[in-house]
């Protein structure tokens, strides 16, 4: 790792983190189920979003529960629970990066970007990381941990590439596995260059598990590796099905996709996503609605003085599908 670079892993210390982990092959797992038993008992009826509220490019906060507006299918929710910057639960968090051929010659870049997040964005004694690699078998590297010692090793000993990229399988287990029951902010930051070509389970699969267990997921796309530009960025256009395929997973589940090409680029989304972690509203209620009907339903968030719309912008998960399924 250059120099250049580990002072900025350094300058992000006091900013995350991961813990134990077991090998998966492909030929291992068993055949993801696109949808999981909706049976068994129901562990809670509440919905949680984190919200992010920009002003132009910039993060805004002070705002209170009194600020916002929820609404299911059309109908106002009644807002049970607020959280701010100050009083947000510990966030968990899973790297997830590509390691399948077309990686092969930028396996630095990646790890380099994959250590820069985990340094910057797990604070110390509070918030917990895994590091996950995905190629036509998917491994669990790291475990959750908030030992930077234990998550930097685990990006160090990556030292090949694989045959195919399984990154709809790798969102699918971890979520499922990792994400489900634990007590915080479920978050994912995936780290590719490139599209899926391996997985059992496909991008609504993806979608669909990120939203029942309340997965933000945050995109990171390499494909330009050292080449410095990206076309098409600067515009705020995506390059192609692949980038197009990313930015719907993440943006169906509240987070953003980013399109980097050199590790100022990389930098920079590293810390928008840290400094958005950290400035998030947690807004939650109780649907009206209490019919596991398996459907899709709308979720809006508005504000109550809507003069703010003019110059505010609020993201969040725009659905989720009402099943039985069991999370903390």
């Amino acid at each position: 790792m250059s120099k250049v670079f580990r002072s900025v892993l350094l300058a992000f210390l006091a900013a995350f983190a991961l813990g134990g982990f077991a090998v998966d092959s492909r030929a291992q797992r068993p055949t993801p189920t696109p949808t999981p038993s909706e049976e068994g008992p129901v562990k809670t009826f509440e919905v949680r979003l984190p919200v992010t509220v920009t002003r132009k490019k910039d993060l805004v906060s002070g705002l209170t529960k009194n600020d916002f507006q929820v609404f299911e299918d059309g109908v106002q929710q009644d807002i049970s629970f607020f959280t701010d910057e100050k009083t947000n639960p510990p966030i968990y968090v899973g790297v997830l990066m590509d390691t399948s051929p077309s990686t092969a010659g930028k396996i630095g870049f990646s790890k380099e970007a994959a250590a820069n997040f985990l340094y910057s964005v797990v604070q110390l004694r509070k918030d917990k990381a895994a590091f996950m690699t995905f190629d036509n078998e998917i491994n669990l590297r790291q475990d959750f941990t908030d030992k930077l010692d234990l998550l930097q090793r685990a990006v160090d000993q990556v030292k090949k590439t694989g045959s195919q990229t399984a990154m709809y399988d790798a969102v699918w287990e971890f979520a499922d596995e990792k994400l489900r029951n634990v007590a915080g902010r479920r978050v994912i930051v995936i780290i590719t260059d490139g599209d899926d070509t391996f997985s059992r389970a496909d991008l609504k699969d993806a979608i669909d598990i990120a939203q029942r267990t309340e997965t933000t997921i945050f995109g990171i796309s390499t494909k330009a590796g050292f080449l410095g530009t990206v076309p098409g960025v600067d515009a705020g256009q995506v390059k192609d099905a692949g980038d197009k395929f990313l930015t719907q997973l993440c943006e169906k589940t509240g987070g953003e996709a980013f399109f980097t090409g050199d590790m100022p680029q990389l930098e920079r989304a590293f810390k928008k996503i840290s400094e958005e972690l950290r400035s998030q509203y947690i807004l939650t209620y109780q649907p009206k609605n209490q019919n596991f009907d398996g459907r899709e339903r709308k979720i809006e968030v508005k504000f109550v003085d809507r003069q703010k719309e003019k110059d505010y912008k609020i993201r969040t998960k725009s659905s989720y599908r009402q099943v039985r399924d069991s999370l903390k």
